[in-house]
């Protein structure tokens, strides 16, 4: 997964869909259709696309350690999210269960909320 088209692709989960709330064409928000909670964030940044995920503030850690791709986030809290560099050096494999964990992160909260 190197192209934003596939990041999108792979964010199409459930209920997602894509928003451009900025200015900025160049970013890509992936939100719940429910409470239009964001769970990750596409974007270009030095000649890649890159991806913003919510993640546990340990697996952040690890992840970091595990993959050069994976970097403190980007313009987000680096304790619960993490920034993807999709340069090809990641399989789908390892991107796709990272994409579903911030999907499934952010929902937990939104039925929190419905249930509250």
């Amino acid at each position: 997964m190197t192209t934003r088209e596939d990041a999108i692709a792979a964010c199409m989960l459930d209920d997602a869909y894509e928003d451009y709330p900025f200015d900025d064409a160049n970013w890509t928000v992936m939100r719940h259709r429910l409470g239009d909670r964001c769970f990750a964030m596409i974007f270009e940044r030095e000649g890649h696309v890159w991806m913003n995920l919510k993640q546990t503030p340990e697996d952040c850690f690890i992840l970091r350690e595990l993959y050069t791709a994976v970097l403190p986030a980007y313009h987000m809290n680096k304790r619960h999210w993490v920034s993807l560099v999709l340069d090809g050096s990641m399989t789908d494999d390892a991107i796709l269960p990272l994409i579903r964990k911030s999907y499934d992160l952010t929902a937990k909260k939104l039925r929190r909320a419905k249930n509250a």
